[in-house]
């Protein structure tokens, strides 16, 4: 089967798809990115190219022989050229609008298509077959003189066009003479000349992206991979609500497995700890739109926690389904209480299914909807909504800075933080099936009480500077006193244990403990040392609720590059980095996992965790400007 993770995303931070690399629509969800997806032949366990696939929108070149891929220049707009065997060629030009328009961001539930015939007039076939509820059944439709609707249980999209319309419909093949304009939208009628509304269109959300890319800090190497991270990770962002998805697909395996093994997910939410990541390596690179935008949304959250308030819906929370897991339960209620995923508009209940009718990527099910972590403790959240919040204490930059009230809402968040430092949770790492207390969440509830007290500080509240400092000191005792395993000389994956886990390399750059501190060191040196598969770096090395891990971890392997660095091992760093580039798609992406031997990709795409890897190694490993001014 040829389908792999080799696609192009597409959007404009309210829709967004995937297209592969014959220039077909294999992946798009609405209304919402956590939506029924609309084309779904990511998961319809067969080859897209296969007749029968569905859940596609093809645009395919009678006797092709070659396609050309990628993007303009510093724009999240895909150019598709294919050629046939009697060398006429089609330019497709792929891209989701996104401007300004009438005092505000016009970004719909939209998707252009311009196709153009660059020599000859090639005969081309239009494949347009959405589906709905998750791949159970066809859209219906509806058809006008220049339109057709696609009616599905969620949405219904409106495609208008200047191509005829029965052709596309019939799927009949037709000569393409002269360039045709496609947009699929609202369902609403498109009042101007669709070509020449496509056209312009192209060219202004075209200002907007290179608009936005000058205003990024980029590192003076490997700019072109860092500018490429930038705009995928603005794509994984709903803007509506400021929420950031931790992908763009649902059920991607980890690795290659036979159906129903389960080791997938559901990333189409938003989870504070990717989220935090994602803004930090934002900020690195002066986007300040995405932390402000971020911050609308962690500051609803603070809000409802504060108050108790996390099901605002007044669905009943679902039930663990494994015993001894650590799960929010009853807390559920307490001021302070926060999950660790949540709906992109802030919904706390994402009940957990399988779609029936979606057989999976290469047939490798179930396809899942929803998301069981939102049950889970994971006490490193609250440690990640104070980061990702504190900054906005002391930028000047920023339209909306942070203020005493804003304060006062983080204090029940602290609060949690210290209470729950040294209590069990399922980890970073989400296990189902067991808990302890981890290492790496009892440092995030460190940092979140370290950062109130700096936040205290610049708002010359001295009193609460001291409370919170007093509190960081006693989470930094209880650390280096419990996580320390004096018989390994080095830190532990958790409390009194003796693990590895590569969480426990973040210690450096959460400032808990600097890299030159000995006993980093050693850390660092015992990490590599048990998660280190060849160049890449594992999550850890003990079976979870689904046996041992197959594929390393990518932003793990980000973490060893970073950890080498900081050691002195600069030069072997640089060679792990190039060496991590070269394993990205052709869109200049990762996603979660690879196998060990660096052949393949798996698990969700584009994976937010591995492209915030992907800047931070470069902003660290990268050549000063200095060097060549």
């Amino acid at each position: 089967m040829s389908q792999n993770l080799d696609l192009f995303p597409i959007g404009n931070c309210t829709a967004s798809a995937l297209i592969d690399r014959a220039g077909r629509y294999v992946w798009a969800c609405a209304p919402r990115v956590d939506g029924d997806p609309f084309f779904s032949a990511l998961l319809g366990g067969k080859d897209p190219g296969a007749p029968d696939a569905c859940g596609l929108w093809s645009i395919e070149v009678e006797g092709a022989v070659e396609t050309l891929q990628g993007y303009l220049r510093n724009t999240a707009i895909l150019r598709t050229e294919i050629r046939n065997a009697d060398g006429a060629a089609v330019e497709i030009i792929d891209f989701s609008p996104r401007y300004r328009h009438l005092g505000r961001q016009y970004r719909p539930l939209a998707f252009v298509r311009i196709v153009r015939p660059l020599r000859g007039a090639p005969r081309i076939r239009i494949r347009l077959r959405p589906m709905m509820n998750y791949g159970e059944r066809p859209c219906y439709t509806t058809a006008g003189s220049n339109h057709i609707r696609y009616v599905g249980e969620e949405v219904t999209l409106r495609l208008t066009t200047d191509a005829p319309v029965s052709h596309i419909i019939a799927e009949r093949a037709f000569r393409l003479e002269e360039p045709i304009g496609l947009f699929l939208g609202p369902d609403e009628g498109l009042d101007a000349e669709v070509s020449t509304t496509a056209a312009r269109m192209l060219r202004e959300t075209t200002d907007y992206w290179r608009g936005w890319v000058r205003t990024l800090t980029v590192p003076l190497e490997w700019q072109e991979a860092v500018i490429r991270a930038a705009i995928t990770l603005k794509l994984c962002a709903y803007e509506e609500t400021g929420a950031i998805v931790a992908a763009l697909t649902t059920s991607l395996p980890e690795h290659n497995a036979a159906p129903g093994a389960g080791r997938n997910w559901d990333y189409r939410y938003c989870w504070l700890r990717d989220a935090y990541y994602v803004v930090q390596a934002l900020n690195r690179l002066g986007a300040a739109d995405m932390l402000e935008n971020y911050l609308v949304y962690l500051r609803n959250l603070v809000d409802q926690a504060s108050r108790g308030d996390m099901n605002p819906s007044g669905a009943p929370a679902a039930q663990p389904e494994l015993p001894g897991m650590a799960y929010a339960g009853t807390p559920n209620g307490k001021a302070g209480h926060v999950q660790p995923v949540y709906g992109v508009g802030l919904e706390p209940v994402l009940t957990e299914w399988i779609a029936p009718h979606l057989p999976g990527y290469r047939g490798i099910g179930p396809v899942r909807v929803g998301n069981q972590a939102h049950e889970h403790l994971q006490h490193d959240v609250y440690g990640q909504i104070v980061l990702s919040t504190v900054q906005a204490f002391f930028d000047e930059r920023l339209l909306r800075p942070a203020n005493v009230d804003d304060f006062r809402a983080l204090e029940p968040i602290g609060e949690r933080a210290f209470e729950l430092h040294d209590k069990p949770d399922a980890s970073l790492w989400e296990f189902r099936g067991r808990e302890a207390v981890h290492t790496y969440s009892s440092v995030m509830c460190w940092a979140a009480c370290d950062r109130l007290g700096n936040a205290a500080a610049k708002l010359g509240l001295a009193d609460r500077a001291d409370y919170w400092n007093g509190r960081a000191a006693q989470v930094r005792e209880t650390i280096e006193r419990r996580a320390w395993n004096e018989a390994e000389g080095r830190f532990a994956a958790t409390f009194e244990g003796d693990g590895l886990d590569a969480s426990l390399l973040q210690m450096v750059d959460v400032r808990f403990l600097p890299a030159d501190d000995p006993r980093m060191q050693a850390t660092m040196a015992a990490v590599e040392h048990g998660l280190r598969r060849g160049p890449y770096m594992l999550r850890y090395a003990i079976p979870d609720d689904f046996g041992l891990p197959e594929t390393a971890f990518n932003f793990c392997t980000f973490w060893l590059i970073e950890a080498l660095h900081l050691s002195g091992r600069t030069d072997e760093a640089r060679t792990l980095f190039e060496e991590m580039l070269g394993r990205r798609t052709a869109a200049g992406l990762l996603s979660e996992d690879i196998t060990l031997d660096g052949r393949e990709l798996w698990g969700n795409y584009p994976q937010t965790y591995s492209l915030v890897g992907l800047i931070n190694c470069a902003n660290l490993l990268s050549k000063s400007w200095q060097s060549i001014r």
